[in-house]
């Protein structure tokens, strides 16, 4: 009855042609129904019947993505089938599914020793594809005998399919390298093609992981070099010899002559000379001939009409660029030509190499080339474009640049590109230009000032980074403006409400720093310099006072009060705050503006507080290294890890707001020059601390001495007056900039601006690749084997050598015979003689080794 019913199931069983069909109709529903099918079917015992469902099984996996290692045990099942179709589909499935951590894998073993051994080449074809993918550490331990064998099969289709299981077996048992390694280089003399082709490649792969391991075999691989007429096999060679050729310089030597040969062939196809160039120029570079002949030819790429070998001669002269950049300057007009090709990979390898000839005489060339060809690019290869100019131009602490009111320019044109997206790279840069660069000061206020007022980048998000250093630029160096007023104007505009809460924030600092040096100089007493900035008057009638008369600086304090007044009831906290601390200042100097204008001489308290805060904002900004913080040592017996939570009952005065009290009712005062004004009223007095106070800091200090530094306060830190230096600088400054570097250098030309520097050791260093190969097993099998072959040698030939003294000395024997005799003493005396003179000469040579190196 079950025979019955497993005949009718095969009968009527779906092949895979049916679930191909049935699967067009419609995926969903029909894929579960053929799965509730195939595991039906493949649980039967008819071979025939499995195999077709496992078919149809490895079907659905390849292509839809069907589990199937709960088939694993059936896979194994058709394997051991003795037909040669279930084989097949059994090892289809095995090799599709299988992996080093499937049950029944130890169940196969056998199995693959079975075929590898049968006498049917295409059983053992099936068996090495298998164990080529899914060869783990104990089948190639198991199967290296036989793979062995293989190697020395008399059928080229069994021999190759060995050869290529050779890679797998090695790297998961380097010890089989002891078995078949010199099997595998004797298929190096084999005259088959196909065998020829299979063993270089196997040698190609091992080389690129340990190319050391393989110089001993430099000879061989010449050999086919020279003699070799397949393309295929000669660009493996040439890859090896890329390597070799990168650790034994004496190679290059010998290999450039017949890489040289197969450039000047006519009729050589572009693979193998794309190969030749590409190995002259990674690993020959320093054979003159070699090198000129290759550029010779790599421009015959670049005129090509074919995209592709445009961009393999691109790609060429990409690899030679850091070290013959001449190679590349030769070829600049085509480079240049490849940046308004259609193949978007043949522009980006363009943009490239354009960028690796930039330096300090052709930088300005080059941006304006560049930003020509990104205004009427897609977005991506634009913003590609201006990427890599800000790459190379700030390379190294903007090395290349001389100009940098022409760089500073350069960015302005860039964030005025139509899809440019690339805010952030040039923010940091104008930012990073001001801190270091004193030089460039001028030109930077200025092109701040004209992005400010440019209404095209408040509707582009990805240029609101740039307006936020502008307006950072506009505050922070107000001092080289030539018109104040027209910065606080720009800062305020009504349409910077289309700009993020957080750079508005930066809009409205920038105007307090503008009104700060404004009221600085009106309030002051000295006469303005000739680099003094002058407001321009609203009023002809007025007189100026340092440079502002009180028609312009109260316009300027007006126009900053209107323009706040609408962002003091914004949603945003911080540029609420912004907005009333500024008003709450202008409401507390207004008055003060026209008493100034009437009574020159008066300090008042709000003149101080103008001038504290214009203390605040004139410390200059320098550039901080990312590596600073790392820079501070930690005081020895400081601990921070502890709760301190005690501190606060101690240091409760302290931290008290101040009362009431010290304010003045009926009078607004500045709280921050109270601040300033009260404590060098308490630093001049020499009142005592409260007694209270300091004996229970005292105390405190005594019981928990850990949580503190060691005070080492002595009269030296104290200045003329008495006063404690509080300040004294026990830590050396996160950037060390000496106010030398600041100095310009004497050149003959156009001298450059003095570029702040940090130290050499502020830049993150890379780590080395600490991770250990796994390939040192292999490489240290592959050095044993072939010095196990050179002594091989080596005592062959002593042995041949020991021969030829065995002979020597039967002929001496028997020429002291033939001497004895006395009818033919003389002559055969003679003879011996020549033939002693002979065999001697004979051992007494060497044995000559050629040597492919010299």
């Amino acid at each position: 009855m079950a025979s019955s019913n497993s005949l009718m199931d095969s009968l009527f069983q779906r092949s895979l042609e049916d679930l191909i069909k049935g699967l067009r109709l419609g995926e969903s529903t029909f894929i579960s129904k053929s799965l509730e099918e195939i595991r039906r079917e493949i649980k039967l015992t008819d071979l025939s019947t499995k195999s077709v469902a496992l078919q149809k099984l490895s079907y659905l996996a390849a292509l839809h993505g069907v589990d199937m290692t709960w088939a694993a045990f059936h896979a194994v099942e058709v394997v051991s089938s003795s037909r040669f179709a279930h084989k097949r589909i059994g090892y289809h499935a095995i090799a599709q599914s299988f992996s080093d951590q499937t049950p029944v894998l130890l169940l196969i073993t056998n199995q693959l020793r079975k075929d590898l051994n049968s006498s049917n080449e295409y059983e053992v074809s099936l068996a090495l594809e298998c164990l080529a993918r899914i060869g783990t550490d104990d089948l190639a331990r198991d199967l290296t005998s036989e793979v062995f064998t293989l190697l020395g099969s008399s059928k080229a289709l069994v021999r190759k399919k060995a050869i290529g299981v050779v890679l797998r077996v090695f790297d998961k048992y380097p010890d089989a390298v002891k078995v078949c390694f010199k099997r595998l280089v004797e298929n190096l003399e084999s005259s088959d093609p196909q065998l020829l082709s299979a063993v270089v490649g196997v040698f190609c792969e091992l080389t690129a992981k340990d190319p050391r391991s393989y110089l001993p075999l430099a000879p061989e691989f010449y050999k086919i070099l020279v003699d070799s007429r397949n393309n295929w096999v000669l660009i493996k060679v040439l890859k090896i010899f890329a390597k070799l050729a990168s650790i034994e310089p004496r190679l290059a030597k010998k290999v450039a002559d017949p890489v040289c040969e197969h450039m000047r062939k006519q009729n050589v196809g572009k693979s193998l000379l794309f190969e030749c160039i590409r190995t002259v120029f990674s690993s020959l570079s320093d054979q003159e001939v070699a090198l000129k002949l290759a550029v010779v030819k790599i421009r015959e790429f670049l005129m090509d009409d074919d995209p592709n070998l445009k961009y393999l001669g691109l790609h060429a002269l990409s690899i030679v660029a850091p070290k013959h950049l001449w190679a590349v300057l030769e070829n600049k007009e085509a480079v240049v030509k490849a940046m308004s090709d259609e193949d978007p990979n043949v522009k980006r390898e363009a943009l490239h190499l354009l960028m690796a000839m930039v330096n300090e005489d052709n930088v300005t060339e080059i941006s304006r080339i560049l930003m020509n060809y990104a205004l009427k690019s897609d977005p991506l290869f634009c913003n590609e474009i201006i990427g890599s100019i800000l790459v190379a131009c700030s390379r190294d602490s903007y090395e290349i640049i001389v100009d940098f009111d022409w760089y500073l320019s350069l960015l302005s044109e860039m964030a005025r590109v139509p899809n440019c997206q690339r805010g952030k790279e040039i923010e940091h840069q104008l930012i990073d230009i001001g801190t270091r660069v004193k030089d460039a000061r001028l030109e930077l206020v200025r092109v701040s000032r004209a992005l400010l007022i440019d209404p095209a980048l408040l509707g582009n998000q990805y240029l609101h980074p740039i307006l936020s250093a502008a307006a950072w630029a506009s505050g922070e160096y107000v001092e080289f403006s030539k018109a104040p007023y027209e910065i606080a104007e720009a800062l305020l505009q009504p349409r910077t409400c289309l700009l993020p809460h957080s750079i508005r924030a930066i809009y409205i600092h920038s105007a307090f720093k503008v009104l700060v040096f404004s009221l600085g100089v009106y309030f002051s007493a000295q006469e303005p310099t000739s680099s003094s900035l002058v407001q321009e008057s609203t009023s002809s009638g007025s007189s100026a006072v340092n440079g502002f008369t009180y028609d312009s600086i109260s316009s300027l304090v007006s126009m900053i009060e209107l323009g706040l007044c609408s962002l003091s009831g914004t949603i945003d906290v911080e540029v609420q705050e912004r907005a009333k601390n500024i008003l709450g200042f202008i409401g507390i100097i207004k008055h003060e503006i026209a008493e100034k204008a009437t009574f020159q001489d008066s300090e008042t308290e709000v003149h101080r507080a103008i001038a504290f805060m214009e203390d605040v904002f004139s410390e200059e900004l320098g550039p901080v290294s990312s590596t600073a913080q790392e820079k501070v040592p930690l005081p020895e017996g400081l601990e921070l890890n502890e709760n301190l939570e005690g501190l606060q009952e101690i240091c409760r005065e302290v931290l008290e707001p101040m009362a009431e009290s010290d304010y003045s009712s009926d009078k607004v005062s500045f709280s921050v020059a109270k601040l300033r004004i009260r404590d060098q009223e308490e630093a001049s007095s020499s009142l005592p601390p409260p007694l209270e106070s300091s004996s229970l800091l005292a105390e405190h200090r005594k019981r928990h001495g850990l949580y503190y530094l060691s005070s080492q306060k002595s009269d030296d830190h104290k200045d003329r007056d008495g006063n404690d230096d509080n300040t004294s600088n026990e830590y050396p400054p996160a950037n060390e900039i000496s106010v030398d570097s600041f100095k310009s250098k004497k050149k003959l030309s156009k001298p450059r601006p003095v570029v702040v520097k940090l130290d050499e050791g502020d830049e993150p260093k890379t780590k080395p690749d600490a991770s250990s190969s796994n390939d040192e097993p292999l490489s240290r099998a592959i050095q044993t084997a072939l010095m196990g072959k050179g002594k091989g040698k080596e005592k062959e030939r002593v042995k041949e050598n020991h021969e030829i003294n065995l002979d020597t000395e039967n002929i001496e024997q028997s020429s002291r015979r033939e001497k004895k005799k006395e009818k033919n003493g003389e002559r055969s005396s003679k003879r011996s003689s020549r033939r002693q003179k002979d065999k001697e000469a004979s051992v007494t040579k060497p044995v000559e080794v050629p040597d492919l190196l010299l």
